[in-house]
């Protein structure tokens, strides 16, 4: 019966990677938005970085596990001001694996409520499958020799769809999206892998990059007492075949401390907690409750995300000391 419910479980994960949406998830997404939205380059006047580590579904093997990289800056280019950025993201489920490496550019237009960034990415998308690394096929699970099957080993996935080997396929990749930053708000639209990039192993194994649109926004909402203030922020993503919706409260002190939560409709409840330790370096880290029918069977999600801000302002000779997100 353990058995059965690993390769039930893997084959929803595959069927998600193969029709559902391909980007990963953040939790913290308030904290991470250039992954999603190039048009936030550059818009904290500050040379920010962050290492985000996600794992995902703990307890299943072949969870989705993903680690960020990423790099952003206000830079002026050819006298126009704007933003520029850099993304490393690896994201593993099952046998497989994807890279995405890219760069992206903001120009930053002030507008009468804010300073709206348009920007673009453009980078690669690296696909690798394994399948010969514990691929479990319907014949192993009826025989009971799912794990010590020629198919376990190393042998063929049965499956003329899926490659008998590791291969890998790159794939050019660029993104598009509009950032505004006002005040005590912000709003984003956006959508990654705009040209729907194909990526080919074989004559009967393709895939491709369907778009992802996204939509998200925040507001800083002032308490009576000053010391403290509350920040909702929400996620939108879709690929047209499914949707997600992320809501987050946090409540923030000092502006050095932050907890809250954030439901995932459908899917999960999340605990987040943060804090700048010293000027500049924040700490955050989130633990995903999962709700759906996969709770029954793993450990909820883990999130973990260390990053550091200087200020790039000419009139601020102090590094950036703060986790506003605005």
């Amino acid at each position: 019966m353990k058995k059965f419910f690993s390769f039930l479980f893997f084959i929803i994960i595959v069927n998600l990677a193969a029709v559902g949406q391909q980007d990963p998830q953040f939790t913290n997404n308030m904290h991470y938005k250039l992954g999603v939205n190039p048009g936030y380059a550059g818009s904290e006047n500050a040379l920010s970085g962050i290492i985000l580590n996600r794992y995902q579904w703990v307890g299943f093997k072949g969870a989705p596990k993903t680690l960020v990289f990423s790099l952003e800056a206000a830079k002026e280019l050819f006298g126009l001001p704007g933003g520029v950025g850099l993304n490393i993201i690896s994201d593993e489920l099952g046998f497989e694996k994807n890279i995405l490496v890219n760069l992206a550019y903001a120009y930053k237009m002030p507008i009468s409520i804010g300073i709206l960034g348009i920007g673009l990415s453009a980078g690669f998308f690296n696909k690798s499958i394994n399948a010969t690394e514990g691929w479990v096929t319907p014949d192993d699970i009826l025989s009971g020799t799912a794990g010590g099957s020629a198919s376990s080993q190393g042998g063929s996935t049965g499956d003329a769809g899926i490659p008998d080997q590791e291969v890998s396929q790159m794939a050019f990749d660029i993104g598009f999206g509009l950032y505004l930053k006002a005040s005590n708000y912000f709003l984003g639209a956006s959508v990654t892998h705009l040209n729907q990039a194909s990526i080919k192993f074989s004559d009967l194994a393709s895939t491709y990059l369907s778009r992802h649109y996204y939509l998200m926004g925040g507001y800083n909402i002032k308490l009576p007492d000053p010391l403290f203030e509350l920040r909702p922020s929400f996620l939108f993503k879709s690929d047209v075949a499914s949707w997600q919706m992320d809501l987050n409260m946090n409540v923030v002190y000092n502006e050095r401390f932050w907890g809250g939560l954030s439901y995932r409709f459908q899917d999960a409840v999340s605990l987040l907690m943060g804090a700048e330790m010293i000027n500049g370096l924040k700490v955050g880290y989130s633990f995903d409750i999962t709700t759906s029918a996969l709770g029954r069977y793993g450990y909820g999600s883990h999130e973990f995300f260390l990053s550091y801000s200087i200020s790039l302002e000419k009139n601020r000779t102090r590094k950036y000391k703060s986790i506003r997100y605005l």
